[in-house]
């Protein structure tokens, strides 16, 4: 079968692998891929990998380079094992992508995302949905409702990462909300603060086209570019009430200015939430968290649980979260139109979604 494999650091290949062969195990599920989307973590592999998709086996995987990309996608059911009574074989799924041991200390208690041995389908299990086939765990496979479409069910994981911001920062209706950032989780955040009720939602973003996908995805978001002339925070104080700042804070790019702004722009007794991923520390006030009383959330994946929740409230229309696609792109071209496109510093792209199946 064909399958996008990373090797090494800029080196990803389309090629021929070995398809699945043998039996399924009782609890597994056979998927041919249709759509998966490039994930930010994927773009980090691509840049300065390996870095967690691993060169020795997985310590509970066993999974090891090259691997098999993708893990952002929908997929239909191709053939179950003896237990498997929640999908069976036509039906169109989603993936739930985390694979961890159900019975340590986190699996016990249904926090599967924060297990020590946490795996990836896509990073660190032997397959992934840029393949044309995978073999999953049942627990990874999550059938979706019929109105929903292939491309919506592919967003369900990175959507699944923007909503929980939005759930520990506990927003709610009425809640005033910063997103710091408009990449791809971003742009899902802040779909997901509208989809809560949240007024007035504030946008910080450098990027022009970026800020103009904001103002198409909310068009009464305020949306202010933080390095032009304006001041963002006095702007922010003067359209709150009694100019304290918002209730929370959305950080969704994993920088030290994005996070200082949040601490800056929340009011007192106000929420942080970091949902971007930081790949070096940063430089904090701790002085100013204590002296404006903040809580400072920090998120990790999701709660896996929250695939139903996240699937309804796109059926539902109130998440679109396919309104974020920028592009669709065949296999053949997943370097050029996908990686090096989503690279460039024009960021004119906000999420590539590959074409595993051929539409029917």
């Amino acid at each position: 079968m064909k399958a996008i494999r990373y090797h090494a650091q800029r080196d990803v290949r389309l090629e021929d692998v070995p398809a699945p062969s043998g039996e399924l195990a009782p609890d597994q599920v056979l998927v041919e891929p249709l759509v998966c989307g490039i994930c930010g973590t994927d773009l980090h592999e691509y840049v300065a990998g390996p870095i967690v998709t691993p060169i020795d086996p997985h310590v509970y995987s066993g999974a090891k380079l090259p691997q098999i990309l993708g893990h952002e996608f929908s997929a239909r059911v191709v053939k179950v094992g003896g237990e498997i009574t929640h999908v069976a074989p036509g039906d169109r799924v989603s993936i739930q992508p985390l694979i961890s041991p159900r019975d340590d200390y986190y699996g016990r208690r249904g926090l599967y995302h924060l297990s020590e041995k946490m795996a990836c389908v896509g990073l660190s299990w032997d397959w992934g949905g840029l393949g044309e086939q995978a073999v999953l765990n049942g627990y990874n496979v999550v059938k979706v409702p019929d109105g929903i479409t292939d491309v919506q069910a592919a967003m369900i994981e990175p959507a699944a990462v923007a909503l929980y911001g939005v759930d520990r920062g506990r927003v709610e209706e009425g809640s005033s909300v910063l997103v710091s950032g408009i990449g791809p989780i971003g742009a899902l955040a802040l779909l997901a603060a509208k989809a809560a009720g949240a007024a007035p939602i504030f946008v910080s973003e450098p990027n022009p086209n970026r800020r103009a996908l904001a103002k198409e995805l909310v068009p009464e978001a305020i949306v202010f570019d933080p390095r032009g002339d304006e001041d963002v925070l006095e702007a922010i104080r003067a359209q709150t009430e009694d100019g304290v700042g918002v209730d929370v804070a959305l950080e969704c790019v994993g920088a030290e200015a994005s996070l200082n702004l949040c601490v800056d722009a929340v009011r007192r007794r106000g929420t942080v939430v970091q949902v971007g991923l930081h790949t070096k520390k940063a430089s904090i006030d701790a002085m100013l968290w204590a002296l404006k009383d903040i809580t400072v959330e920090a998120t990790w994946c999701y709660p896996t649980d929250v695939w139903p929740r996240v699937a309804e409230m796109i059926a539902s229309g109130r998440f679109p979260v396919e309104r974020i696609v920028t592009a669709t792109i065949q296999p053949e071209d997943v370097v050029e139109k996908g990686f090096e496109a989503l690279l460039d510093p024009s960021g004119r792209n906000m999420k590539v979604l590959v074409q595993v199946k051929a539409a029917a």
